[in-house]
């Protein structure tokens, strides 16, 4: 019997109910539904912000003044006065909590590791005294490239804790998108490894680096005998030998300094560079508590790196709620990683719909293999209802909190909660703190439409280093709203109260998690000999799902055929932007439509490839 796209898969019991974390912010805000508790934490803000600061034990140097020093919603001045450096609160509670535990599939046999909070804090001091004797500087920027280690994490907690900025990159980006990243940021140093194993292979990343940039590396030896180049130093030789008794030294600056530097594409070439500051911890960690209901004990693993959001987020939403993380730096989408999930206790399991696709369409996971897993969460990508219901009863029958965000809002703005019933490819509810409207195209308030939030919030971005950040957050706004922001998602609102993503409304798309503007991908492709011009969509398969990359190929040679092409452009993709970008398609045609001023209309080639 076929199952309604709009019937639950999971619904909670009791007892997860009272267990839940949003069960005692409840009690606090003396409301009894969910809709009353968002309600209150939009009517309050600074009351619900102020409980959040205290529920996570964040460790100030100095007290804030007020909870805001203004009225702006597009700067709000959050905790004004307020001196603080977030690691330190990271790092808090006892020297044998687990702080991470870290899978090495390099061998016959998953290895793992256990690192303590007693042994992450103490290396963590070690990295930064590293810095600090390297010449490193409050307020310098540091670039990591590399997967997501026990080293990496060490890395980017050491940089904050001395101080500096992360500059984050994905590492498998080709030395083109490195080289971008690095120009726009200006890093000191950059932190990589020597090289990458990935499902069996070998792959370079300080080569990479090497390539890109001029600038002095940090590199981790996995013994795969690469050589430095002169100015270079080893990780290990990095870390200060500061002995047994190790007293960690954290930079103390205002709450708004800048902590991290991240990436995400617009409609033009470049990519917007977007910094977080001490206050985007905060919502992470928020959001893991309320929304993927975190607690205290919990093993929550995510496949990520540091070039995307989820990376540092899996950090702060971890440690801040005195949970470890599970790192495991190979392809999550094998076998081996189904048994290192079970093997070490994972309870909290972040996802992209194309690990789930790959693991159903290969059965790395089959039914039983998860006793510990309790709450599933899924962003990156829309995902696909009938891999998502599979995915439940396949895990053990328990929900998928779907999660939508962006890296300049420091987590989710609308996603769901374990005290509501979970509808494969549904949202639930905006996130706590952040109010979603739907605007159609005069500003009218619609079930189909782009979603604006509605601030302030902590973690809203404020300023972007290479563009103007209210042109393109708060400028020509089809609606006068105070708080109102721009953001780029079209959404569905259901008749149930439920939502569904229906993709961006701009030019820029989401490919495997990861945003890419359409400029990015056709200027690579159209490097291809023969190809005149060349238009990118995205288009989303029938059943829904992730978004397809479809090129559409103006040609100067009946010769040329679209697989031919296809392949030659997948190269192009490959060696400059992403081997993780797939190309669906390639379509030749006669001409791309325009408009009357020459503009490329993308959207009347997504309409009649879906057509």
């Amino acid at each position: 019997m076929l199952t309604s796209p709009g019937t639950p898969a999971w619904t909670p019991d009791p007892s997860i109910i009272d267990r839940a974390q949003v069960k005692k912010l409840m009690a606090f805000a003396e409301v009894d539904t969910w809709e009353a508790l968002h309600e209150w934490s939009i009517s309050e803000r600074d009351r619900f912000w102020a409980h959040v600061l205290g529920e996570l034990g964040i460790r100030f140097q100095t007290e804030a003044a007020s909870m805001r020093g203004s009225d702006d919603p597009e700067h709000p001045d959050w905790l004004p006065g307020a001196r603080l450096n977030i690691v330190a609160t990271c790092l808090e509670g006892p020297d044998d909590r687990t702080a991470i535990v870290a899978g090495d599939p390099t061998g016959e046999t998953v290895e793992t590791r256990t690192v303590s909070v007693g042994e992450l804090r103490r290396d963590v001091a070690r990295f930064a005294s590293g810095c600090r004797a390297s010449g490193i500087r409050v307020g310098d920027r540091v670039a990591i490239a590399m997967p997501m280690t026990v080293e990496a994490v060490v890395s980017y907690l050491g940089i904050v804790a001395a101080g500096a900025v992360v500059v984050s990159i994905a590492d498998s980006f080709a030395p083109d998108e490195i080289e971008t990243r690095l120009s726009i940021t200006q890093p000191v140093a950059v932190v990589t490894q020597d090289v990458v194993q990935r499902a069996g292979r070998e792959l370079p990343m300080f080569a990479k680096c090497a390539a890109a940039s001029s600038v002095r590396c940090i590199v981790v030896d996995t013994g795969a005998g690469v050589a430095l180049r002169d100015k270079d130093v080893w990780w290990q030789d990095h870390l200060d030998d500061l002995g047994s008794d190790v007293t960690p030294e954290y930079a103390i600056r205002p709450v708004d300094a800048h902590t991290n530097i991240l990436f995400s594409s617009g409609t033009t070439g470049e990519p917007k560079a977007i910094p977080w500051t001490q206050l985007t911890p905060i919502k992470a960690a928020m959001d893991g508590r309320y929304h993927q209901d975190i607690h205290t004990g919990d093993l929550v693993a995510w496949p990520t790196n540091l070039g995307w959001m989820m990376g540092p987020w899996l950090i702060y939403a971890s440690l801040l709620n005195g949970a470890a993380m599970a790192l495991y730096p190979d392809a999550p989408t094998t076998r081996r990683f189904v048994e290192f999930v079970a093997d070490v206790g994972v309870t909290v399991l972040g996802l992209v719909p194309s690990i789930v696709a790959a693991w159903r369409a290969s059965s790395a996971l089959q039914p039983g293999d998860w006793a510990s897993v309790r709450v599933l969460s899924s962003t990156g990508e829309a995902s696909n209802p009938d891999d998502y219901r599979w995915l439940t009863e396949a895990a053990g029958c328990v929900p998928v909190i779907e999660y939508c965000g962006g890296t300049e809002i420091g987590g989710g703005y609308i996603t769901g909660t374990v005290i509501q019933p979970a509808i494969p490819g549904r949202f639930t509810t905006p996130a706590l703190g952040l109010e979603v409207v739907l605007l159609g195209a005069e500003g009218e308030e619609s079930d189909v439409g782009e979603a604006y939030l509605v601030g302030p919030s902590i973690g809203l971005s404020e300023e972007l280093l290479n563009r103007d950040h209210h042109t393109v957050y708060y400028a020509d706004l089809p609606r006068a709203q105070p708080g109102l922001r721009r953001h780029g998602d079209q959404m569905q609102r259901l008749p149930a109260g439920t939502y569904r993503a229906l993709g961006r409304v701009d030019d820029t798309m989401n490919l495997g998690g990861i945003k890419v503007s359409s400029a990015e991908l056709e200027d690579v492709m159209s490097s291809v000999p023969g190809v005149v011009e060349v238009a990118a969509i995205a288009v989303p398969p029938p059943g829904g799902g992730p978004e397809r990359l479809v090129a559409f190929a103006v040609v100067d040679s009946h010769d040329l055929h679209a697989e031919a092409l296809a392949a030659a452009m997948q190269a192009e993709i490959r060696t400059h932007l992403n081997p993780l970008f797939r190309l669906h398609e390639v379509v030749i045609v006669g001409s791309l439509p325009r408009t009357a001023s020459h503009k490329l209309m993308r959207r009347v080639l997504r309409a009649e490839y879906s057509a």
